[in-house]
């Protein structure tokens, strides 16, 4: 069933392109929004933090429901023609990622030393030049609030179900998949959506381990070593 499968390819390289295209646009604009959120004093900033630690938890068939009336054609967005195509679903991962990537990295750049900033200013950085120091210093953080992003982003249903439409060879992904072929029933459906869900942990723990191993290359080093 798996080998020389064209539509589980197929299936495989959309999921990962959606959800990595997703992450990509949530870091362009997460990324900023955590560093503003930071290294900025502004009224309602805690409120703004609040709000965005609040909306992790944010059902994604809800999501998918407001994008959905956004999206179709009576709705604001309807004249951009985009409900049930891959754009759909790229945009929707997005916006669901966003508050994830956004939290982890504020709580990342908190955790850099506050004379960093002031010391970069110090040595003559401007603004940008002192952001973007601190912004190293929080690499491994933001790392990994885009490694969870796209973990949430490719794990999800209701926003690709929704936005997306299940359109086979189009909109459908992993996720969708499963969910198709587990209410069909019946043996042979119920083989593939186990087949699909294998894949789908294990790109996940795939991915994550290879981040843990490039972030501490010592862990691939000691692993195996008798304890002295």
């Amino acid at each position: 069933m798996l080998s020389g499968d064209p539509a589980l390819y197929s299936v495989v390289f959309r999921s990962l392109l959606f959800s990595g295209l997703a992450t990509i646009l949530a870091m362009l604009w997460g990324t900023p929004i955590a560093m503003l959120l930071t290294m900025k004093n502004f009224r309602g900033r805690s409120i703004v933090k609040g709000f965005f630690t609040t909306l992790i938890g944010m059902p994604t068939v809800a999501l998918g429901l407001i994008l959905w009336l956004i999206f179709s054609k009576a709705g604001p967005a309807g004249f951009l023609g985009i409900l049930y195509t891959p754009a759909a679903v790229i945009i929707g991962e997005a916006i669901l990622v966003t508050p994830l990537i956004v939290s982890i990295a504020v709580t990342a750049i908190e955790s850099v030393d506050p004379e960093m900033m002031h010391l970069a200013k110090t040595l003559g950085a401007s603004e940008s030049q002192a952001s973007i120091a601190v912004l190293k210093e929080a690499a491994n953080g933001v790392i990994f609030s885009n490694v969870a992003g796209f973990n949430r982003a490719i794990a999800e249903l209701g926003v690709a179900w929704l936005v997306g439409g299940n359109i086979v060879g189009l909109t459908d992904v992993l996720t969708t998949d499963i969910s198709m072929y587990t209410n069909r029933g019946d043996p042979s459906s119920i083989s593939y959506a186990i087949a699909f869900a294998v894949i789908l942990l294990v790109i996940v723990f795939s991915i994550n381990i290879i981040i843990i191993l490039a972030r501490n290359p010592k862990v691939l080093a000691t692993f195996g070593r008798s304890p002295q």
